[in-house]
């Protein structure tokens, strides 16, 4: 009877063992290699040449440049010298002669090849490109090309196994494979993550590998191979591709339009930490913390006010600072949406019609509202016309003394302007030194306050906890 029962259970663990060898035998080697076959054909090579202006170094003023030495004569003219640069990337077609790949791989080109697996070769017309996502639709005149089919980055769940075809340092075609390793990342490049929530996967990419695709175990393309974090220039394990839906949605606008329109609120966010979430009477730090606001744009217009939280966007959970602009900017602008905002603890709804994304984001203009901020380990005086830094004299303390160590420290600076304090949601306003300490002095050890003040003409935030 003992024995009999042993042996089931050896008996059990062996099937055990053989039935997951074999799953995985079957989930991913054939999987991959027949996905690859019938993908690849639609994944291209692209060659992107540019002239470079170069400059012939005169000896004579790298001289004088170095030592101090005048030449004595007049400097020759010199004709500015060019050569030929050349980048390569990949691609794939997505639609009738339409091609993707990234905008920084044909910048600034004057000729673009495009290759095929099948040894044919185009050359490529730029239809748009889109800078912001860093995305270029290209268009070849060919016949019988073939097609990638299109899959939905928003269904990719981290773990979930993902293949990149491409041509990494030019050996065409290459193929690779790993898994998803997070989504909505925020990776700041020249702006281009302020509107792109990469996906990041630990798939091999290296240099031409850009703009090519990212495909899921079905064969449909779900990203598109974009950035690499790396010290030494080639893979470290961290590889990030722009979402297939972002992308899918800019090369519309780029067919139709020639443009790409984005939603703009008209604000400057932050994230919310664990001590400004007690401070602003939060339950839990999430959400886009609103800094400022801009004058006239959809955010004002809607009575969104510095200080306010947004939890959620046209019903989509906003849970870091970063997640806003990549909802708004995929917004068409004329749009109606709604959000959900904190506001002094409670939530409440604002409706917006947005904007459109300005060309030029520098021309933000904030509009006049109130700031809040943390002051122990302060020394404060009321603000003046002799030494406020403010030409328009807002209301308000000047900070003139950070005590080293202090609770303040690294977070206030001297020159700061505090002109509003906010406990558990509650807002108080500074007018002047003793508004500030009749608010500050009732307080008890390890209270969270948020102070909101101006710093060189930006309004602020700072949480900080009573000593």
């Amino acid at each position: 009877m003992f024995k009999f029962g042993v042996f089931k259970f050896f008996f059990l663990i062996f099937s055990l063992v053989l039935y997951f060898d074999n799953a995985n035998a079957v989930a991913l080697p054939n999987e991959i290699s027949s996905m690859v076959e019938e993908s690849a054909p639609a994944v291209v090579n692209i060659t992107s040449k540019r002239e470079v202006k170069m400059r012939n170094n005169d000896f004579f003023e790298e001289f004088e440049r170095r030592f101090g030495i005048p030449r004595g004569f007049p400097p020759t003219p010199q004709q500015p010298q060019t050569r030929e640069a050349v980048a390569y990337g990949s691609g794939f077609i997505f639609k009738d002669q339409y091609l993707l790949t990234n905008f920084h791989v044909v910048e600034d080109a004057n000729e673009i090849i495009v290759s095929l697996s099948d040894r044919r070769e185009f050359i490529a017309e730029v239809i748009g490109v889109d800078p912001l996502s860093d995305l270029a639709v290209l268009k070849i005149d060919g016949k019988k090309l073939p097609k990638v089919k299109i899959g939905k980055s928003a269904d990719l769940k981290v773990g979930d196994w993902v293949v990149a075809i491409g041509s990494p340092f030019s050996f065409d075609f290459s193929v690779t494979a790993g898994i998803i390793s997070a989504k909505g990342r925020s990776i700041q490049n020249q702006n281009i993550g302020n509107y792109v929530p990469f996906i990041q996967t630990d798939v091999a990419i290296n240099p031409g590998n850009s703009g090519g695709p990212l495909f899921d175990l079905d064969g449909k393309v779900v990203g598109i191979n974009a950035q690499i974090y790396s010290r030494s220039g080639g893979y470290q394990g961290l590889a990030f591709a722009i979402p297939i839906d972002v992308a899918m949605e800019v090369a519309d606008q780029i067919i139709k339009d020639g443009i790409v329109k984005r939603g703009y609120l008209g604000v400057r966010v932050a994230e919310v930490d664990n001590d400004l979430a007690l401070a602003l009477g939060m339950e839990k730090p999430y959400g886009a913390l609103i800094n400022d606001v801009e004058k006239g744009e959809s955010a004002d217009k809607a009575g969104l006010l510095p200080g306010d939280v947004i939890i959620e966007f046209d019903d989509k959970e906003i849970k870091f600072g970063s997640d806003l602009p990549h909802v708004v900017g995929r917004i068409l602008p004329g749009t109606n949406a709604k959000a959900k905002v904190i506001r002094e603890g409670k939530s409440i709804t604002l409706k917006f019609n947005l904007g459109e994304l300005p060309s030029d984001e520098r021309s933000f203009v904030p509009a006049k509202a109130e700031i809040a901020e943390d002051p122990l380990g302060l020394r404060l005086e009321n603000l003046s016309s002799e030494n406020s830094p403010q030409s328009d004299q807002l209301e308000g303390v000047l900070v003139v003394r950070v005590a080293p160590g202090s609770t303040a420290s690294g977070k206030i600076v001297r020159g700061d302007i505090i002109n509003e304090v906010r406990i558990s949601g509650k807002r108080f306003k500074i007018t002047d030194v003793d508004d500030f300490y009749d608010v500050i002095e009732p307080l008890s050890t390890g209270t969270k306050i948020a102070i909101v003040g101006r710093r060189s003409g930006n309004r602020f935030f700072a949480a900080v906890t009573v000593e």
